[in-house]
């Protein structure tokens, strides 16, 4: 199996090392494999839960709100329970997107107005 460094890590998937390690501490993350020297040792399923935690957070969710995703995820629960917390924050997500596309046609709308004058 293939591993990185902390460092190769956080170039691949585009976040600092010390958000590796905060994210691995909330639980968001991990357990990381480590050395027998204790060093960090990523593995592609680790990036592919690095991409999900970072793609989540882009999108508003908050630590507690990607804790509960996780717990969801490691425990017994229903996909009908994953899905349901994954619309009701999607829901969400829309509801910011309205209000960004109500606040760029008022943006819009001022850069029409004082542009023309």
């Amino acid at each position: 199996m293939t591993t990185l460094t902390p460092a190769a890590a956080a170039d691949r998937t585009g976040v600092s090392i010390d958000t590796l390690r905060y994210y691995e501490r909330e639980g968001l993350i991990g357990p990381i494999r480590r050395t027998a020297g204790g060093r960090r040792q990523y593995t592609e399923d680790d990036l592919f839960w690095i991409g999900l935690v970072t793609c989540f957070r882009e999108a508003g969710l908050g630590i507690a709100d990607l804790r509960g995703f996780v717990a969801i995820l490691r425990a017994e629960h229903s996909s009908q329970d994953r899905v349901a917390f994954l619309r009701e924050r999607r829901t969400v997500l829309e509801e910011k997107v309205a209000a960004l596309h109500r606040a760029m046609k008022v943006l819009d709308d001022k850069i029409a107005y004082y542009g023309g004058a």
